[in-house]
């Protein structure tokens, strides 16, 4: 009578049992420890990259020595991450070379070949399918969970240092902008990523700008920002209160720099409450030299970003920008910065004449002030960048002295007239066409 389909089964899986060795359950244990490993590390890597510090730093209260080491891997990701995904390739690639050897030794080819395939399909979903949607899921919670194990991994110096050599490897094979330290996005290519979320409608065009807003604000330095020294509101500290609140209820600010000697000797800041409250007093002849607060100093050359996050740590709303030589070059204050990232603020006491005007024959008006950058955005121009931020800048530059009202300079097809000046400051620029004398539309400026 012929054995039964299962009852042959159980014959062959206990023919194998019997024919297994230490050796051979070493290799199974190795296989469920190189599978829980990959699950983990693959759960780690996008977890990590799925962490901000800011997000990360929220949570220092629920575990500061978790957080301390997710703060540190997050402040160079690639060295981590590169590495992290070095040790993922080396595990499922083991996992999987041990799977097949072990099948080619108990199995014919066909049977072997068949639990080869089942297993890369395990791999896939357990290895990777799911410790990823873990991360996305949970990215906070695994990254924190993960944080020693994969700090203590990529400390392992060979590792680190093959990773590094690979990634040379890479970058020689396939040469990018700065030879990219890893597989990581540029911000072009986070544009275009949202440009194209755009066109699928996920995202309406002001999250887009917004975002791009976002990437470019960490490249942004104060001096792009700042309002400038021949723009300053300041008062003397010579003056009265009531001196003083003539000047800024003039200017509609809630608080301006006091100067010493000169221009370049800022002693601190004056806030109109002060004043106020000294008016109500009937202090109106008190000097401003005994309500001064103290005044922040930051270098021209600082990055924003930075910036914004001592405002909000210090609690600060101005600052006074300095330059390489020591000299006041202007002020920044905390609008200014969100401005760099939400756009123009403007309340209904503003009365400013518009950074660009369009006229009816497409010529531009603009604003000497204007950043070369958002020129460029708003009208679709290629305006020259250089060691110039603004357009007067540009201006000034072509010339080589300071022009008179009507001079006008040829830059890449386009001719710049000086429209008006302020002592030796060019304040308005008319821009148009070499060829056509007309410009392509541009987006209005919100007024």
């Amino acid at each position: 009578m012929a054995a039964s389909p299962s009852a042959s089964a159980i014959w062959a899986v206990a023919v194998m049992a019997a024919e297994l060795t230490s050796n051979h359950l070493l290799a199974l244990a190795a296989i469920v420890v190189l599978l829980l490993v990959a699950v983990a590390l693959v759960a780690a890597d996008e977890a990590i990259t799925r962490t901000n510090a800011v997000r990360a730093a929220s949570m220092a209260n629920s575990d500061p020595k978790r957080v301390a080491r997710l703060l540190r891997i997050l402040e160079e990701p690639e060295a981590v991450i590169n590495p992290l995904r070095l040790v993922v390739l080396i595990v499922q690639l083991t996992e999987t070379t041990i799977v097949a050897l072990l099948a080619n030794h108990f199995l014919s080819w066909l049977p072997a070949a068949a639990v080869v395939a089942l297993n890369i399909c395990l791999v896939f979903v357990v290895g990777e399918a799911v410790p990823r949607t873990l991360g996305i899921l949970r990215a906070e919670r695994v990254a924190l969970a993960l944080a020693r194990p994969v700090e203590l991994l990529v400390g392992f110096w060979p590792i680190r240092l093959l990773a590094n050599a690979l990634i040379s490897v890479t970058n020689v094979v396939v040469p990018g902008r700065g030879l990219r330290k890893g597989p990581f996005s540029m911000p072009e290519e986070l544009i275009a990523l949202a440009d194209a979320a755009v066109e699928d409608a996920v995202l309406d065009e002001d999250e887009r700008d917004l975002i791009e807003s976002v990437i470019e604000f960490g490249g942004t330095v104060v001096r792009e920002v700042m309002v400038p020294r021949t723009d300053m509101t300041t008062v003397s500290l010579d003056v009265t209160v009531e001196e003083a609140l003539e000047v800024t209820s003039a200017a509609g600010f809630s608080r301006v720099p006091a100067l010493g000697d000169n221009v370049d000797d800022v002693v601190g800041l004056v806030y109109v409450k002060d004043l106020i409250r000294a008016e109500l007093d009937g202090r109106p002849d008190q000097r401003v030299a005994t309500l001064l607060r103290p005044s922040r100093f930051v270098p021209e050359t600082k990055k924003v970003a930075e910036l914004l996050k001592e405002m909000q740590q210090e609690q600060f709303h101005m600052a006074i920008a300095v330059d390489e030589y020591g000299g006041i070059a202007g002020l920044v204050t905390l609008e200014d910065l969100i401005e760099e990232l939400v756009g123009e603020i403007v309340d209904e006491y503003d009365v400013e004449e518009p950074l660009v005007e369009r006229e009816i024959d497409g010529t531009l008006r603009v604003d000497a002030r204007i950043s070369i950058d958002e020129l460029n955005d708003l009208a679709a121009m290629n305006l020259p960048e250089g060691d110039w931020d603004t357009v007067g800048g540009l201006v000034f530059d072509r010339f080589g002295r300071v022009p008179t009202v009507g001079d006008t300079c040829d830059v890449n097809g386009y001719i710049l007239r000086v429209e008006r000046l302020q002592g030796r400051r060019i304040t308005r620029v008319k821009i148009l066409r070499s060829e056509s004398q007309v410009l392509d539309p541009i987006v209005e400026p919100a007024e």
